[in-house]
């Protein structure tokens, strides 16, 4: 048996990827595992593979706000589990979806079976071994390389509700086309063309938040916590909330300043979710970047995308912003240079 650290430089290999799921899904079932975190990337790229397989079905612990209510709206599959006790039994293989760790999936995987990881961050975390596979490429979102995927290799897949999902997955992974690169623009014509998908009423559904008295509270309650700081040559304005985190940071980035972020605590965990303008990721900044190097300072898990990323871990809210404040001052801005 042969272990190895995947290079995120990996070659585009569809073709690859597509003899592999033929061969493990016409031997057993294969389910297509979602991060825990439950985006609408990771969900919806789950639900539109397996629709190409009868043999593969989308699970994962845990369904976000958003990705309730898309796979509300278009009934779509997808099993909740709490571990891999509650896989089928005898299984094929094993697919990962938008997860740049073995840990970001929530759970021990499966021992002694082939697992493929489809994913598009620039960092992580996999070991591979003999009969897996791994698909990086450079693109905004997950449901980019599925999409691609689908288009040619299965297109009688590509329904309404499937394209839905995708284009889900990609708006809200590249903040509605605000940290894409120019390629998601051909993914997002692939979706479109030929479906009678109203894109303006699509995104306009998409958009809509519905919020309770509590959560409106706790938003209100963030605002009023804000706090703005210089971290060398960046702007950082952030606060802590109990909820809705990404939510608030949007809110605050649109104030103007460099990077928003907001942190949460609960049950011993600390999270911090950080977002950043355009033009701070063209001038040098990545927080996919920033929130790795908190994981390596403090433990945790953190990760992301240049413009919007993570981190979690059992250190206090005050520690954690430090560390997260600290490395982003270490980060040159290329208009001062």
């Amino acid at each position: 048996m042969t272990l190895t650290k995947p290079s995120t430089a990996q070659p585009r290999d569809l073709d690859g990827l597509h003899n592999w799921i033929t061969e493990n899904c016409s031997s057993g079932a294969v389910p297509v595992l979602t991060g825990m975190n439950g985006d609408m990337d990771t969900v919806g790229s789950a639900i539109s593979l397996a629709a190409s397989n009868s043999n593969m079905m989308a699970c994962g612990l845990h369904l976000g706000r958003i990705s309730k209510r898309v796979c509300e709206r278009l009934n779509a599959p997808f099993r909740k589990i709490s571990n891999s006790s509650d896989l089928p039994k005898r299984l094929s293989a094993v697919i990962i979806v938008d997860a740049a760790s073995s840990s970001q999936v929530g759970f021990d995987l499966p021992d002694n079976i082939p697992k493929c990881i489809i994913d598009h961050h620039a960092s992580n975390n996999w070991e591979l071994k003999d009969g897996d596979i791994y698909i990086n490429m450079p693109v905004s979102a997950t449901t980019e390389i599925i999409a691609d995927y689908l288009a040619t290799y299965s297109p009688k897949t590509m329904t309404k509700s499937v394209r839905e999902l995708l284009l889900a997955g990609l708006l809200t992974d590249s903040g509605r086309f605000k940290h894409n690169q120019k390629e998601s623009f051909h993914t997002a014509n692939v979706i479109l063309d030929n479906s009678d998908i109203d894109y303006a009423e699509f995104v306009e559904w998409l958009e809509k938040s519905v919020t309770n008295t509590s959560e409106r509270g706790s938003l209100l309650r963030g605002l009023q916590r804000t706090k703005a700081t210089e971290s060398g040559p960046w702007s950082i304005i952030h606060t802590n909330c109990g909820t809705l985190e990404g939510r608030l940071a949007g809110l605050l980035l649109g104030i103007g300043h460099d990077i928003s972020l907001v942190s949460r605590t609960r049950n011993g965990e600390t999270r911090m979710t950080a977002r950043a303008s355009k033009l701070a990721t063209s001038e040098g900044l990545s927080l996919a970047i920033i929130m790795s190097e908190v994981a390596k300072q403090l433990g945790g898990e953190g990760g992301g995308h240049d413009g919007a990323a993570g981190w979690s871990g059992s250190v206090d809210m005050i520690t954690a912003e430090s560390s997260f404040i600290s490395h982003v001052a270490k980060v040159p801005r290329s208009s001062d240079r």
